[in-house]
C-alpha cells in the first residue's frame, strides 16, 4: 500500500520543473496519481480489521478527499501560475495521505 502511494505521489512530484528537467505536464500527473489512488482503494479491504479501524477509515476517507481534490484541477483547468503555485497545489493534493502515516504507525505497534 505506501508502494503505491509513493508512486502516486512521484506522478505529482514528476510535474515539478527542476534545474535539469522541465517536469511532466499537470494534466499526465494528475491522472497517473489518480490510477495509484484507484489501485490503493482496490486493496484497502486486504488490512481492514477491528485493530485498525480508525486508522482505516482515515486512510480510506483521505483517499476520498485526495481524488476528489484532484479531480477540480483536472475538469476545471488547473489556475496554476508559477513554480510556488505548483508546489502549493501538489501539497494541497498529497496532504491528506499523511493518514496513512498514522496507519503504518498503528500497524507497527501491533507487530511489537
Amino acid at each position: 500500500m505506501i508502494a503505491i502511494l509513493g508512486e502516486a505521489s512521484d506522478a505529482l512530484t514528476s510535474c515539478v520543473p527542476t534545474s535539469r528537467l522541465p517536469g511532466r505536464s499537470l494534466p499526465d500527473g494528475l491522472a497517473e496519481f489518480e490510477e495509484h489512488l484507484r489501485k490503493a482503494v482496490e486493496r484497502m479491504p486486504g488490512w481492514r480489521g477491528p485493530e485498525v479501524e480508525v486508522e482505516w477509515m482515515r486512510a480510506r476517507e483521505a483517499i476520498g478527499e485526495a481524488l476528489g481534490q484532484a479531480e477540480r484541477p483536472r475538469t476545471q483547468g488547473p489556475s496554476l501560475a508559477g513554480f510556488q503555485a505548483l508546489v502549493g497545489a501538489i501539497d494541497h493534493l498529497l496532504a491528506p495521505l499523511e493518514a496513512f502515516e498514522t496507519a503504518a504507525r498503528r500497524f507497527r505497534e501491533l507487530r511489537t
